[in-house]
């Protein structure tokens, strides 16, 4: 029975709510040069939020503010001077569904926070006349909250966009794309938006290790024909389809009272050379090793890929499955084959990844991958799109 190598799926990715209150870890070595103040106005915002670069699917509302929503949004920038506060503002509904936001400096995590409701000011010291990449990413996704950047102050310092990198990466997936629970070892908790980090997870460490930017369209407990289902019952509610073409969706607040989910995605703004597809570990609960249920999957695969395509004309599309569960990796590849077929189309490949090694590598929260885990999926994904793209 194949259905043993489901062991692993058998928690993935289920949409659990605030069942560990957690609250944001810091770097607290890092953390010395961060204060935490209330916001004392942004009389000079337009200077660092007109030049700065945007991460992913950021949105930039009519008054200037960056909404982040998906994870791995945000905003980057170079910074000259000695201080840089930057404001920002969440809309969660309760503490342990606030948007978890880090700050980077020359690539290392100076601040860690997760974003109430309230506006708070994070203060960044610079190098003085040596210019500093300030990064400001969206650690946690979109369905519990979002989070904006209203406010920023160079307070005498000048800023510029930071530049764009020369490799672009699509990340397409569910709860392992997203970094879910990576900071939670405690297998029995629940979700929580404090404990999720894209920052450690397989694709956000992908696009570091091939100096890509990257665009990550990810939600926990979300598939291709059925999201996670613990009763065997199709859960056609939770599916990436629908909102792949918007800013992703949220069940509280959006975008200052725009839904992401309502909001059109410009595909001329992020063209990728790489779409990395990785889905199908939620669908699991529902095919089992039922053969109907698993052409199901490959129909519904074979329609999303199609609509990648018609968005993404010119990109590899690299399909890959396995983490948390191997019993859907030859319908992935069948998948991948009719598609092909299909359309003709051979600018396609698909990498089946090695499940977890949980007893040398540990778990996190409801059977998730570490960090140690992640990392070997980022080294393997990022040799198969080096040896497709010959980067």
């Amino acid at each position: 029975m194949r259905i043993k190598k489901l062991i692993s799926a058998t928690v993935c990715c289920v949409m659990l709510l605030g069942l560990f209150a957690g609250c944001c870890t810091g770097e607290s070595s890092q953390a010395q040069s961060i204060q935490m103040s209330s916001s004392k106005g942004n009389d000079d915002m337009d200077i660092v939020l007109n030049d700065a670069k945007l991460l992913g699917r950021t949105y930039r509302a009519d008054d200037g503010s960056i909404w982040m929503g998906l994870p791995g949004t945000g905003a980057e920038l170079e910074f000259t001077g000695e201080r840089l506060s930057v404001t920002l503002r969440g809309n969660a509904a309760s503490s342990d569904k606030a948007a978890r936001v880090g700050v980077f400096v020359d690539g290392q995590r100076t601040s860690d926070i997760c974003v109430n409701a309230s506006q708070q000011t994070v203060d960044v010291t610079g190098k003085g006349s040596t210019p500093v990449t300030v990064r400001i990413v969206k650690l946690s996704e979109c369905s519990d909250s979002c989070c904006a950047i209203v406010g920023a102050d160079a307070h005498g310092g000048s800023i510029k966009k930071a530049s764009d990198k020369q490799r672009k990466i699509e990340f397409i997936g569910d709860s392992i794309t997203c970094g879910y629970g990576v900071d939670d070892p405690d297998l029995t908790h629940g979700f929580s938006t404090a404990t999720e980090d894209c920052t450690k997870g397989y694709a956000y460490k992908t696009a570091q290790l091939l100096n890509a930017d990257h665009s990550l369209v990810s939600f926990s407990g979300y598939g291709v024909v059925s999201g996670w289902t613990g009763t065997g019952e199709k859960n056609t509610y939770s599916l990436v389809e629908p909102y792949y073409e918007s800013y992703g969706f949220t069940e509280n607040s959006g975008f200052d009272g725009k839904k992401p989910s309502d909001i059109k995605w410009d595909f001329s703004r992020f063209v990728p050379d790489v779409v990395v597809l990785n889905l199908g570990t939620n669908d699991m609960s529902y095919t089992l090793d039922d053969p109907g249920r698993q052409q199901e999957y490959i129909a519904g695969y074979v329609d999303f890929l199609k609509k990648i395509r018609s968005v993404n004309p010119n990109a590899k599309i690299i399909c890959a499955l396995g983490t948390m569960g191997t019993l859907l990796c030859p319908a992935m590849q069948q998948a991948v084959t009719l598609y092909s077929t299909q359309t003709g189309d051979k600018n396609i490949a698909a990498i089946e990844l090695p499940l977890q090694d949980q007893e040398n590598d540990g778990s996190v929260i409801q059977g998730h991958p570490t960090e140690i885990t992640h990392d070997k999926a980022a080294k393997l994904v990022s040799e198969k799109i080096k040896a497709e793209m010959n980067w």
